[in-house]
């Protein structure tokens, strides 16, 4: 599904009344009906209730006045609260004003802090809030008396749809700078906006609705819009077919270089994560001095000892064997469990200027290029780097919580950077290629945030690539196949005691669930 900028979005509705006829007042109309929809399925009947409408002078205040339309003919006692002088209202929101008032409705205009009062008695006296305040345009912090009564909204406990987005949101960024209503549903329209999708929105928009509001589709689905958020209809299209004439060969060769002398299970979890999500094939070459232990729990991969360092690490006698086991192999997965050791870090520089495959690059290889990023812009393969918000940071040269206020600029900056495909992990991980095109991924909860996490990631990313997968949407369906096998995870065992194995037992499942196959 495309995600829209607040200008894209105007765009495309601009689109739509001038070059396919459909006047804005239509638009209005369906926005207006779609909102009042969401209201109805969260009241008990509609005898007896009461929605306040708080309403801005813009188009999203002209979609609240819709909305409360619908509502009071369906029954519900409506009060419509605006936060503007109503000679200050024009266009397609002052006609639906005007029919408010020539139902014989009345409008309570909120606009001096001794109208507060007032709003409290409205809320203590509603069952649900209709946020239309303000509209994408927004952006900065809210008018000085529209504060309080957001405050006071959310002080009230009651039940908030907001209409497009939450009041105090700004659509491109997701950030909140001051007072912003705590919706519990939020009704967006035509496409999702970036602002809920990202935190601290995410947090704001509650449960999220896009709504249907009759723009062409092929505005919707523009080439032109490079911002995604990954659904499973898009992952379930993207996994391989496997005819029934297939065999091992046909779905890839995988060669994981990881591991060592204490982190011994980053490498197999990867290895095991590479062969659950699909790979014919999966070699994983580690220290010798993990050989034995990894080849014993280990049986459906193939374990391969490399020449060691005397603390038990990949060591600089080990790349030639390596890049000969390149030659059997069509994706390469480095970086898991290998330490911090400087030979190492030479010998992994050294592996990935002379790979000829695909790379998936995390954990110690990311380490191993802190201060010689440049070294990833000359890799003549197609890349993929995993980093978390720190790994990032280093990498950046920036502090993790700057990364975590701008993750998806960033993502896409860096990317283009280094010519790489980019998995900035974290709530909300970010996918982005160097021709623009990012994802965002829904998947995945906080349980998640345990050690081995990031390496089952690494080994599905790299075994979705193996089986000819175009890397940025190997990366975006690794990323939700993972977030939804821990999700499945928490649903059946818990947050707390998640850990990496279980999302790893728990991918052929949620495989299985995207493709519908039972």
């Amino acid at each position: 599904m495309k995600v829209a900028t607040a200008q894209e979005m105007r765009e495309i509705d601009q689109k739509a009344m001038m070059e396919f006829k459909i006047p804005g007042i239509v638009l209005m109309e369906n926005a207006g009906r779609r909102v009042a929809e969401g209201v109805l399925e969260r009241l008990d009947g509609t005898q007896g209730r009461t929605v306040t409408i708080f309403a801005g002078k813009g188009n999203n205040g002209g979609d609240g006045m819709v909305a409360a339309r619908h509502l009071f003919n369906m029954g519900v006692d409506v009060k419509v609260l605006l936060l503007e002088s109503p000679d200050k209202i024009t266009g397609d929101a002052a006609t639906n004003l005007e029919i408010w008032h020539r139902m014989g409705q009345k409008v309570y205009t909120i606009t001096q802090k001794d109208d507060f009062n007032a709003v409290r008695l409205f809320l203590v006296k509603t069952d649900i809030v209709v946020d239309a305040i303000y509209g994408t345009g927004f952006k900065g912090k809210v008018k000085d008396y529209a504060g309080p009564i957001i405050e006071a909204i959310n002080a009230s406990q009651k039940p908030v749809v907001a209409v497009d987005l939450p009041s105090g949101l700004e659509a491109d960024t997701g950030n909140v700078n001051g007072h912003c209503i705590r919706a519990s549903l939020t009704v967006t329209f035509g496409l999702p906006k970036i602002g809920l999708l990202l935190e601290p929105g995410v947090a704001y928009a509650g449960d999220l609705r896009v709504a249907d509001i009759s723009l062409p589709v092929s505005l919707l689905e523009g080439e032109h819009l490079k911002l995604n958020l990954t659904v499973k209809d898009q992952v379930k299209g993207w996994l391989p077919f496997r005819p029934n004439t297939s065999h091992k060969g046909d779905y890839g060769r995988v060669l994981i270089v990881a591991g060592s002398r204490g982190m011994a299970g980053a490498a197999c979890l990867t290895a095991e994560a590479a062969a659950r999500a699909g790979a014919g094939l999966v070699t994983l070459a580690v220290p010798e001095s993990v050989y034995l232990p990894v080849a014993s729990k280990l049986t459906e991969v193939m374990v391969v000892p490399v020449p060691c360092t005397g603390e038990g690490t990949v060591s600089k006698e080990a790349p030639p064997l390596i890049r000969s086991m390149m030659d059997r192999a069509d994706v390469l997965a480095l970086g898991p469990g290998l330490s911090g050791n400087s030979e190492t870090w030479d010998a992994v520089r050294k592996i990935i200027m002379f790979s000829g495959i695909p790379l998936v690059l995390d954990a110690d290889a990311l380490n191993a290029v802190v201060g010689r990023t440049g070294l990833l812009g000359k890799v003549k393969v197609p890349l993929v780097v995993t980093p978390h918000p720190g790994e990032m940071g280093r990498l950046a040269g920036l502090s993790a919580a700057s990364i975590q206020q701008d993750r998806l600029n960033i993502a896409r900056r860096w990317s283009s950077e280094w010519g790489a495909v980019l998995v900035l992990k974290g709530y909300r991980s970010i996918i982005a290629s160097p021709d623009g095109t990012a994802y965002i991924n829904p998947t995945g909860n906080p349980g998640m945030a345990t050690g081995g996490s990031g390496d089952v990631l690494t080994g599905v990313i790299a075994g979705l690539m193996a089986q000819g997968m175009e890397v940025s949407r190997a990366a975006a369906a690794g990323v939700y196949l993972h977030g939804l096998a821990g999700d499945r995870v928490v649903l059946e065992k818990g947050m707390l005691g998640l850990v990496a194995g279980d999302i790893l037992h728990s991918l052929p499942g949620v495989i299985r669930a995207v493709e519908n196959e039972f």
